[in-house]
């Protein structure tokens, strides 16, 4: 009779588990680790800043997040395929503003980035500096400018791909300085890339963010920073220089498959927030020279629209020069 009774509870119980429903009795968000797709080659500033992100958002998620780097095709590699993951939270993309809305107005994606993905939070922003090696015969942007003028088509440029972070601001400010049609550009798959293709002596120059300037000590000399204030101390800026003073202001965005639940979005924007008053990630971001600017998905996404508007003008301007 015991046994039978048993028997009913067992069954009871198992009805019970039965009608709750796995998703009601698993473990809660996330219960593996996430994988964050970054669409860029090793060394870069993005991989720098998501080695130290990553190493103290488990404490605040209750998971790790795994960097897997998939560079190539301009960033459309790493993006389409965080674009066709299943949008369960467990597949992230860092990426940065160039790639999210402004390669859309020069190419044709495989993918749609405002329908494809949602922010989870602006981690902070980089200004690019203009840099040559330390035995370089240019000793400022100006000797860069007129070397170029009088001898066309033999300076090299590397950069981090066509339409990415480097590329577009680089245009821009060539534009400006009447040489865009005199400079060869040489792409790579990414900003570490194009500094090591850079150094190895391929090309003349580069663009960088200031955490990789400076690991390279006294291997390079900066000649021209971006922002309302150099990065660098006797380095003049863009606008001292008379060109315009916003050319290449990156985002590094962490952004997340449309589509997501709203509880997961959640907790991963709560995880992202809570770190900006972590000591040991304030201190490690400010180690590789950056300053952490957060900025709220909610916010970010606000700001998506109007970057699409300013580079599809910038676009045409850039055309009709």
């Amino acid at each position: 009779m015991r046994i039978a009774n048993l028997s009913k509870l067992l069954l009871g119980a198992l009805l019970v588990f039965g009608l709750l429903g796995v998703d009601d009795v698993r473990a809660e968000f996330p219960e593996k680790p996430i994988t964050m797709i970054m669409p860029l080659g090793a060394g870069g500033s993005h991989d720098r800043n998501a080695r130290v992100f990553t190493s103290v958002i488990p404490q605040y998620l209750g998971n790790a997040m795994i960097v897997k780097l998939m560079p190539g095709a301009s960033g459309q590699t790493g993006t389409a395929a965080a674009a066709k993951a299943k949008p369960d939270g467990y597949t992230l993309l860092f990426s940065h503003n160039y790639f999210d809305q402004l390669q859309k107005h020069v190419k044709k994606l495989p993918y749609d980035t405002d329908k494809d993905f949602v922010t989870v939070a602006k981690l902070n922003s980089g200004f690019f500096s203009i840099i040559v090696r330390a035995d370089s015969p240019f000793k400022s942007f100006q000797d860069l400018v007129a070397a170029a003028k009088a001898k066309p088509g033999t300076i090299k440029f590397a950069h981090s791909g066509n339409w990415g972070a480097t590329h577009a601001p680089a245009l821009q400010l060539f534009t400006e300085a009447g040489i865009a049609d005199k400079i060869v550009m040489v792409p790579y798959k990414g900003g570490g890339p194009s500094m090591a293709g850079f150094l190895r002596g391929e090309a003349d120059f580069t663009m960088q963010f200031k955490s990789t300037i400076l690991g390279q000590g006294n291997k390079v000399r900066v000649l021209i920073s971006a922002g309302t204030k150099s990065d660098f101390e006797g380095v003049p800026t863009f606008k001292d220089l008379g060109y315009t003073a916003d050319i290449g202001q990156m985002h590094r965005i962490l952004m997340a498959p449309r589509g997501i639940p709203a509880d997961r979005l959640k907790k991963l924007r709560d995880a992202m927030a809570a770190i900006q008053k972590d000591k040991t990630y304030l201190r490690l971001i400010k180690a590789i020279g950056e300053v952490a600017n957060f900025e709220s998905g909610q916010d970010y996404e606000k700001r998506r629209p109007k970057q699409s508007v300013a580079y599809k003008n910038m676009i045409k301007g850039l055309a009709s020069n």
